[in-house]
């Protein structure tokens, strides 16, 4: 029988997962699952799911999407085949790839959807590419590397009716309903100030940028893992990890951190699009009272500031600080000086100060407390500080939605689609925009000098994704994509 035959006599795979349906001898089959055996789980409530970027975070994504074979790892991705071994092990039917264009140009029939957990530069480009194949996609925080393609994700989520889950698995996790629930109730009153911070970089920062090493090992495409990046050398410096200090590839401390510590307060105040930042910056001193200029990397350490109208939620504006380098917020007066914060070693952590007290909660939601102005402590009654399903099931929601389909119960109540994660990400990057603005510099007439025009309070026009009282900053709205690529 032909293949076009085969297409009109048969029902597509995501009919079968949204019916259960068996296909037999080209007939369709329904039996209740306890017919089946206990423990079976029928071929078509499986997703054929697809990994790129499959080691590091990419081997934890991978299998969380597997599922103990709840679903099928049916393709690979991974530009290092040395650095993705273990998971190459692990699922050894699956075809590998290192160019996830010919793995979706293969693949395309046999996949349903794809996990993304390639460096920050790439996630636009691979997740943009399996969307407009009508692929879900799970993708690593933070959604993008720029602001502009965290608005086109977003769009393009909707335009092509995929569902869609963005890797900050907090977002999941139990203990947010409770502070959303203080917050509702009104416990903590009106916020008007929140802090937040992390001890990120734990990464080489605020350094000269690296020089190549030489030749790329043969195991890895480098010229792949540069991608639309600016093309340098290679050097083990940026990959496999490293590469987070560097705006070519990374996000620094704010992307790396910033979707698990600004989520709590996003979701529980329902804030939008910020209406103005500043920033201020650690400096390196190699010699005396002359700063390293370091504009390549993302620096060792940064104060942001964000500023948020006030909301259907909260009926006061909100300022937001940022805090990154282990540079930690004050404790408020109405915290006792011996209290244990939520993340007891205060490496990260979140104020949300309001006008009958704070609520305090550490990475990802956890342990969540409120230090009432009258001296009353408010815990959770049972923290979910270490999840009893892996990462709060935050990727198994992302399943059980791709199987019910866009726009189902399920996709509605996930709990970082791109709906949300989008204008998150805009936010969290939108201090990258401060600091990279911060290091532009102009010489002086007698050229012995610099001024440094960015060095002041930037105004947002959310809507429009634009700075409306520096220009310069908006260049860092978006990259102009190298090598050939496009992103289209």
């Amino acid at each position: 029988m032909k293949e076009k035959e085969i297409e009109k006599k048969t029902a597509s795979r995501r009919d079968f997962l949204k019916t259960g349906a068996l296909v037999a001898a080209g007939s369709f089959f329904y039996f209740p699952r306890h017919v089946l055996g206990k423990g079976f789980i029928a071929p078509s409530d499986k997703l054929n799911i697809a990994g790129v970027g499959v080691a590091g975070k990419g081997f934890s994504d991978v299998n969380n999407a597997y599922n103990n074979g709840a679903n099928n790892i049916v393709a690979l991705c991974d530009v290092d085949w040395n650095h993705a071994k273990d998971q190459f092990a692990k699922h050894p039917k699956a075809k590998k790839y290192k160019d996830f264009r010919q793995m979706l140009e293969k693949e395309r029939k046999n996949i349903d959807a794809i996990t993304v957990s390639t460096a920050d530069h790439t996630h636009a480009l691979v997740t943009l590419a399996a969307m407009q194949l009508g692929k879900h996609v799970y993708v690593q925080k933070p959604l993008t590397h720029n602001i502009y393609e965290a608005r086109l994700l977003t769009e393009a989520a909707r335009k092509y009716k995929v569902v869609t889950q963005m890797g900050n698995q907090g977002a999941s996790n139990p203990d947010q309903l409770q502070m959303i629930k203080w917050f509702n109730d009104g416990v903590i009153g009106d916020v008007h100030t929140v802090h937040v911070w992390t001890n990120r970089p734990v990464w080489p920062q605020g350094i000269p940028a690296p020089k190549s090493t030489g030749a790329a090992p043969e195991y890895l495409d480098w010229d792949l893992w540069i991608g639309p990046a600016t093309k340098v050398g290679y050097t083990p410096a940026y990959h496999p990890f490293k590469w987070r200090g560097w705006w070519n590839f990374g996000t620094g401390a704010l992307g790396d951190m910033g979707c698990h510590l600004i989520d709590p307060p996003f979701r529980v105040l329902g804030l939008g699009y910020p209406t103005e930042v500043e920033t201020s910056v650690g400096s390196v001193f190699l010699k005396d009272w002359d700063a390293e200029y370091l504009p390549d990397g993302a620096p060792p350490s940064s104060h942001v500031q964000l500023k948020f109208p006030a909301t259907a939620k909260n009926k006061t504006p909100i300022t937001m600080t940022w805090s990154d380098g282990g540079i930690r917020a004050f404790r408020p007066d109405v915290i006792p000086a011996d209290a244990q914060l939520s993340e007891p070693d205060g490496a990260n952590g979140v104020y949300m100060i309001g006008t009958k007290g704070v609520m305090n909660c550490g990475t990802y939601g956890v342990n969540p407390k409120v230090f009432l102005n009258n001296g009353q402590v408010l815990t959770t009654s049972a923290s979910t500080a270490t999840p009893s399903v892996p990462e709060w099931g935050h990727n198994l929601a992302w399943q059980e939605a791709c199987k019910a389909g866009y726009n189902s119960a399920k996709h509605k109540a996930l709990t970082s689609s791109f709906d949300y994660a989008g204008p998150l990400t805009e936010t969290v990057l939108m201090g990258n925009l401060a600091i990279r603005s911060y290091n532009l510099r102009t010489p002086t007439a007698n050229g012995k000098s610099f001024t440094y025009p960015g060095r002041k309070k930037l105004l947002w026009d959310g809507k429009n994704t634009r700075i409306t009282n520096f220009d310069e900053a908006n260049q860092f709205v978006k990259r102009e994509y190298q090598n050939g690529w496009k992103l289209a």
